[in-house]
Parts: structure tokens; sequence; C-alpha cells
């Protein structure tokens, strides 16, 4: 137990040194270089954890070890249930059956598509897959993170899937200004998109939330109503990943169930932070916290999240990526073709047939 009488001293050791370094990677993310790129602490906090995991590892206690772990694992649970705070039904409710139909079918068929390449076609391992696949198809860094405990990872697996998230997170916000002169301007027939079209294409495809609100202010005189329909349907496909993630665990359930011995006692996987988060979305949209105190609350949750990704960070070691070689940039960049060519087809199609 993180919190037994032996370890309690080293726990908050632990936690206490997270949070130290947290704070740094908000700082250094604060930078203008950085935030024009719009690099979220998150990452900057995941980049410093595995620096110090390859570096500077040994010369720390090793009881601090218990309360990295519990950054890692307890304190991301709590934060991604505070997520919900980010979120309201109205949101999605203004976005309209386009904007709900795109997110839906963009989430589910890149998370089988990447699933799909990554085991089967790249010989990933399933978790490394799986975590890839969801920080692709739902919201980048903060999705890798709320499915690792489902599939019960390693923090490297997850460190993986979050590099990617990066990397392709970052072309994105330098392709998609070049595809908005070419579809909005330039285009004709079934390539031209409106700026409503387009917004919603943004939403559905782009990684990171920053990403997706990075984008639409990179790009002059883009009109406000593409950037708002763009982050809306964003956070629709932020909070799908409740029921993606309950899903999920009804999957691992039944696999292990089946190809466990027969008459085999299988426990039901269901996330319940999931849940939770839903049920903190619903309340946040009944407007009952002032709207100054959400963003407090949200600028926590922020921090907290960058907690989590620091002490994932601080997990990875580079020799457990030996054996992985291209196979995760290989998955990544199929998932990445799918997200801007098949979303720009699914887009065009939902929104011309409703």
């Amino acid at each position: 137990m993180a919190f037994s009488k032996e370890k309690r001293t080293g726990t908050f050791s632990g936690i206490i040194f997270v949070a130290l370094v947290a704070a740094s990677a908000t700082w250094i993310a604060g930078f203008a270089p950085i935030k024009a790129l719009s690099i979220s602490p998150l990452v900057v906090g995941i980049v410093i954890g595995i620096f110090y995991a390859n570096t500077l590892h040994n010369h720390f206690p090793s009881s601090w070890e218990s309360g990295i772990v519990f950054s890692g694992k307890k304190i991301l649970r709590f934060a991604i249930v505070f997520y919900g705070f980010r979120i309201t039904f109205q949101q999605i409710a203004d976005v309209g059956l386009e904007g709900f139909l795109v997110s839906l079918l963009m989430l589910s068929s890149t998370f089988f598509i990447g699933t799909w390449l990554g085991t089967k076609i790249f010989k990933m391992d399933r978790d490394t897959s799986m975590l890839t696949a969801s920080g692709a198809s739902v919201c980048g860094a903060a999705a890798v993170l709320a499915t690792e405990p489902v599939l019960k990872a390693e923090e490297h697996k997850a460190a993986v899937a979050v590099s990617m998230v990066v990397l392709f997170g970052t072309i994105s916000m330098f392709l998609y200004p070049v595809l908005y002169a070419a579809i909005i301007e330039h285009a004709t027939g079934f390539l031209h998109m409106s700026t409503e079209q387009f917004g919603i294409y943004i939403g559905g495809t782009i990684h990171e939330v920053a990403q997706v609100v990075a984008v639409p202010a990179s790009i002059p005189g883009s009109p406000e109503d593409m950037a708002n329909t763009a982050v809306i349907v964003k956070m629709t496909r932020v909070i799908m990943i409740a029921p993606m993630l309950i899903v999920l665990g009804l999957y691992l359930s039944y696999k292990a169930k089946k190809e466990g011995a027969a008459g085999s006692k299988v426990p039901l996987v269901i996330p319940w932070f999931a849940v939770y988060f839903v049920g903190m979305a619903g309340f946040n949209s009944l407007h009952f916290v002032p709207q100054d105190i959400v963003n407090q609350i949200n600028v926590i949750d922020t921090f907290l999240l960058t907690m989590a990704m620091t002490a994932l960070g601080m997990g990875t070691r580079f020799a457990k990526f030996k054996g992985l070689g291209l196979a995760p940039i290989y998955t990544a960049g199929g998932m990445f073709l799918w997200l801007v060519i098949g979303g720009f087809v699914i887009t065009k199609l939902v929104t011309s047939i409703i």
C-alpha cells in the first residue's frame, strides 16, 4: 500500500517531487516559442519525466517510487473525472447531428484501423496498438492516459503512444492551414468545403484539443464560427471516451473469459472513472458552478494531468522500447492518413446527407 506506515514518507516525497517537476513543465509551456506551437504542459511534463527516468533516476531515493506510481495511477483517474468540467451537453447539442455522427464515425473507425494496423500489419503488442489508436481517435495524450488503466499497460507503452500524438498532431497544425487554403479558397465540386464543414473536419480529425484551437487561430481571417464548431465537435469526441472505455472494458473481459479455462471467473472491467467523467460533464451542464470557478477547476485539473503525465514519463526507460522499431510510426502514420483523407470524405458525406 502506498500509504502504509513503511511507505508513507516516501510516497508523500514522491508526490511532492512529481508536483514540483509538473510545476516546472507548466512554467516552461508558458514560454512564447512553446506556446506558439500549442505544446501543452502535459507534453512538456512527459519529456522531462523521460529525461529523469533515463539520466537522473538512480540519483534519487527509491522510496519515492511509490509516490511517482500513485501520481501516474490515482491522481490520473481523479483528473480524468474532473476533465468533465470542460464539456457541457448543450455544447454537444449545438453542433447537431452532423458533428455527432462525424465524431462517432471518426472515433470508432480510427480506433479499429489503428488497432488492426498495429497488431496485424506491423506486429506490435495489443496494448501499444490500442493506446496509440486511442490517442489518435479521441483526444491525444489525455485519451492515452485514460485508456492506460483499462488495459493495465506498462508506462513505456503509453509513452510511445503519447510521442506519436505529439509527432502527428504537430504535423496537423502545419498541414490544415494549407488544406484550408486549398479546400476553401481554390477547390470546387466535391473537394470544396464551406467554413462550417471545415470546422467539423478540424474537430473530427485533429488529435489534441489545444491543436484544434490552434489551427483556426493560425489561419488569417478565418471566421469565428468555424473555430467554435471545431472546438465543439472536438469536445464531442472527448466525451465519447467514456462509452469507448466502457465498451473496451467489456470486450477485454469477454475476451479474457473466452481465452481462459472453462468455468473460470473473469472480473468485469468497468472504468468507473469514465462513468464519473460523464456524470461530471452532466453536472457541469446544469451550470450550478459559476464560470470563473469552473475556469479555476480546469486550471487545477490541467496541473493534475501534467503531474500524471510527468509520472508516466518517469516510469519510461528507453531499454523497454527495444524491439518496437518503426512500427509505432507506421501505425500512427496510417491513422494520420485516414484522419486526413478518410475524415474529409466522411465529413463531406455526412454534411451532404443530413
